[in-house]
């Protein structure tokens, strides 16, 4: 079994409240939620209007799965029209 984390650092441009922020952030947990059945969670940045950073969990049974689902996982964060990816971070356990 092996465990593979993503941290993705977010900038959110347009996001003028915690209110417009968690909008966005939900609407990206959700959809990685839904496409690849994962846990998400915001790990950082929760009182600051235009930054977060995103923790994203998957459990297999071999690396080079788990590294091709984590690539997907980043690509679709990297599509979102709100929010911008500063930075990434990707282990395998």
């Amino acid at each position: 079994m092996f465990v593979g984390v993503l941290c993705i650092a977010l900038h959110i441009p347009r996001s003028g409240s915690l209110k417009s922020k968690r909008h966005v952030l939900r609407s990206i947990k959700d959809r990685l939620r839904a496409r690849f059945n994962v846990s998400v969670a915001e790990l950082s940045d929760q009182d600051t209007w235009q930054r977060s950073e995103l923790g994203i969990a998957v459990i297999g049974t071999d690396k080079r799965g788990l590294n091709g689902t984590l690539s997907r996982i980043s690509d679709l964060v990297s599509a979102c029209p709100d929010a911008v990816v500063t930075d990434t971070m990707l282990e395998i356990f």
